[in-house]
């Protein structure tokens, strides 16, 4: 087993990682290594929308906007940590300005400012754009600055088990994807580890995650890290052939719905819910920036979803969205929208017949898009579903973004930071702000020495990964066929639709699957190794998001992009209501043993901080100076 040591690694070759290693090089953490099962995968480099958001402090006009007030508006979505809040709202400005200082051209006007937008739950007009690559164009960004540094990036690395002594993290195992011949094993020490591998992206069939992202989330709840939040996630209308969010201008340019049955009949099925056309076309135009399910909404935007979802899943037809043809709710002419739509698209000059003739005056760039992946929505109407795109919630960290496991930090998708709702851009900056965080509280220990039990830690993860393997091999792979398995069941039973009922039964019968793991996930070739490790990791967590989604349902109801169920009955739109107190909780979820335990926390109030200069002066030097052992001048 071939072994390396560093002072800290992080884990993901997201744009959450790459800015943690830089920061930490910067702040003089050099002997470090950035692990990554394949660099060119992951969601930020792979994903976006119309024009992906990046939501930041406002750096323009004239409105007032502080951090004090962006950190109220994180924590009034509910389930967030004040400190949290505080800090996202802290770091913003430095980490936006990071990224435009190496490359990402976020627009300004011709005085400098960097004018924004409002998106969901935003007062400020805080969004910021360069359009549907904004992730992809940070990772690329940020990788440069990391490997201009020399920073070692250790590709192919699948990390499979965290290590840890009574002290806390002590390194990680991880399978060498590289060999293909046999089961190879690499073994890295380090006191500082930080996970940026992105959400549990592998749990669903329908889904806007790339193909190439599943998450590593395991690699904490196996080690006994307490998670947030677990149940609130985001569901929205995305494509399926080319799996992308259909937010932004593909809704505002006002598309027509249509399913086909198996006959091979068309419809525009949204005709047949809503009281006029003007109800109609209002509520596709705010799907545009109203795009996660909102169980607030379902009396315009996120009806919708429920409707799409009843057309595909229930009916069994297939779902579109038409650019090449007029909705016939509009045939009355653009005087039938109501100001809010119309207004939009009068100033973006889109007052013209067809979609995507309106979608080629506002956002060219969206058609493109797809053009590039081969699908020519000009000519095509293009299949949709009801899919997962983002869990808010994830591993429990504090204002350093350091987990309940000391040395173990959580940043990007896979902290569990954002709360049940929250501004549509948030995710960004948390993932950058997250990544800094972690950097400087690192940078700041004095003490960096690695674990004296490291060997013994490694010996026997080694032993357990490669009993695994040898108690899977078999005759003909099963791996996909579990796969598969588990993924329509998450999409099935614990998706936006929630019926207690049907989520026990399928919660027991994600526990005889976890206790049968063996048994049912088969290997053929060594090549399917990395496979049947994802399928673990997939099906363990699996369980942990059925078990919050339950618990969460029956304390707290139908809140953020759930629907809980009120006998079985999801088009009479009356959801089991949300119990308001639970915004002030965090659901909190730990693995202890084979059992998963689940409590609600209240959540921590935006702190009352010091501001007088002279005493945060003197503080900060202080605080610099500790790990080195110096008294402040």
């Amino acid at each position: 087993m071939k072994t390396y040591d560093f002072e800290a690694i992080v884990i993901g070759s997201g744009c959450a990682g790459y800015n943690c290693a830089d920061w930490l090089y910067d702040l003089g953490v050099t002997n470090i290594a950035l692990i990554t099962e394949s660099r060119l995968a992951g969601t930020s480099r792979n994903t976006g929308s119309d024009k992906q958001t990046y939501y930041k402090l406002s750096l323009a006009g004239d409105s007032g906007d502080s951090i004090g007030e962006m950190a109220r508006t994180l924590f009034a979505g509910g389930g967030m940590d004040g400190p949290t809040a505080l800090c996202e709202a802290a770091g913003s400005v430095l980490s936006f300005l990071k990224l435009c200082r190496l490359g990402v051209d976020f627009p300004t006007n011709q005085y400098g400012e960097y004018v924004g937008y409002k998106t969901d739950h935003d007062p400020c007009a805080r969004g910021t754009s360069i359009g549907p690559y904004t992730s992809k164009r940070m990772t690329e960004v940020l990788e440069k600055a990391v490997m201009d540094k020399g920073i070692p990036i250790l590709d192919g690395l699948q990390a499979v088990r965290l290590l840890t002594d009574e002290k806390g993290v002590a390194g990680v195992l991880c399978l060498d994807r590289r060999e293909t011949n046999k089961a190879s094993f690499v073994a890295i020490r380090s006191p500082y580890v930080v996970l940026a591998t992105g959400g549990p992206a592998g749990l669903y069939a329908h889904s806007v995650y790339p193909p190439s992202q599943t998450g590593s989330s395991f690699l904490a709840l196996e080690a006994g890290a307490a998670f947030a939040n677990l149940a609130e996630w985001q569901f929205g209308l995305a494509s399926t052939q080319f799996r992308w969010n259909l937010s932004g201008t593909y809704q505002q340019v006002l598309p027509r719905y249509i399913s086909v049955d198996r006959e091979g009949t068309e419809r525009e099925f949204l005709n047949e819910f809503f009281a006029s056309p003007t109800d109609l076309l209002g509520s596709v135009f705010r799907k545009g920036y109203q795009w996660p399910f909102d169980v607030r909404k379902l009396q315009g935007s996120s009806f919708l979803d429920l409707l799409v979802y009843r057309e595909s899943v229930v009916l069994g037809r297939k779902v579109y969205l038409d650019f090449t043809r007029e909705p016939s709710a509009l045939t009355g002419g653009f005087g039938v929208l109501d100001e809010e739509a119309y207004t939009y698209l009068k100033n973006s000059n889109a007052l013209v017949p067809l979609p995507i003739e309106r979608l080629r005056r506002m956002n060219p760039g969206a058609i493109d898009l797809y053009a590039d992946h081969g699908i020519d929505i000009a000519r095509e109407p293009l299949e949709i579903a009801v899919c997962a795109q983002h869990n808010n919630g994830g591993i429990r960290v504090d204002e350093h973004w350091q987990t309940t496991i000391p040395g173990l930090y959580a940043v990007g998708e896979a902290a569990g930071t954002l709360g049940v709702f929250r501004p549509g851009g948030t995710a960004l900056n948390s993932c950058q702000v997250g990544g800094m965080r972690a950097a400087q509280h690192i940078a700041e220990q004095g003490d960096r020495m690695p674990s004296a039990h490291f060997e013994a830690q490694a010996r026997e993860a080694l032993s357990w990964a490669e009993g695994l393997a040898e108690a899977t091999r078999g005759e003909r792979s099963t791996l996909g066929e579990q796969e598969s398995r588990c993924r329509e069941r998450m999409s099935r039973d614990f998706g936006f639709l929630r019926d207690l009922e049907t989520m026990e039964q399928s919660l027991a019968d994600l526990a005889v699957d976890v206790a049968s793991f063996e048994e049912n996930n088969r290997w053929e070739k060594s090549t399917e190794l990395p496979r049947l490790f994802k399928n673990y990791d997939s099906l363990l967590m699996a369980q942990a998001v059925a078990g919050a989604m339950i618990y969460t349902a029956k304390a707290y109801g139908s809140r953020g992009s759930s629907f809980v169920l009120r006998g079985g009955n999801f088009m009479d739109r009356e959801p089991i209501p949300e119990g308001e107190e639970g915004r002030g909780r965090v659901v909190v979820l730990r693995k202890r043993g084979e059992d998963i335990a689940l409590t609600s926390e209240p959540v921590k109030p935006i702190p009352d901080r010091e501001l007088w200069f002279e005493t945060v002066w003197k503080e900060h030097q202080n605080r610099k100076c500790g790990s080195k052992k110096e008294e402040a001048p």
